[in-house]
């Protein structure tokens, strides 16, 4: 199993949120602040199975808002190991 953690604008959270759950995916969306984006964003936890890394990632990709030469950062992905899960 994996978790992406995916740092992203707030006005990106309900497409990419609607596009992930329309195709099967949870996720949790936290309302975030930091210094990776300087700007209103939204940490999202998605846990996959490994062979769903890829398909998540690809509608990620496709559905946040694409940097302009201006602004190269809109969103930050990290996929992690997970080693132990409990859902109840």
């Amino acid at each position: 199993m994996k978790l992406i953690i995916a740092i992203m604008r707030d006005s990106d959270t309900d497409i990419v949120s609607t596009a992930l759950t329309s195709e099967g995916f949870r996720i949790t969306s936290v309302a975030s602040t930091g210094g990776f984006l300087r700007r209103g964003q939204t940490t999202a936890m998605i846990g996959v199975e490994d062979g769903q890394v890829e398909d998540a990632l690809k509608i990620i990709r496709k559905t946040c808002t694409q940097p302009t030469p201006e602004d190269v950062r809109h969103t930050i992905l990290f996929v992690m190991d997970v080693s132990h899960f409990d859902q109840y």
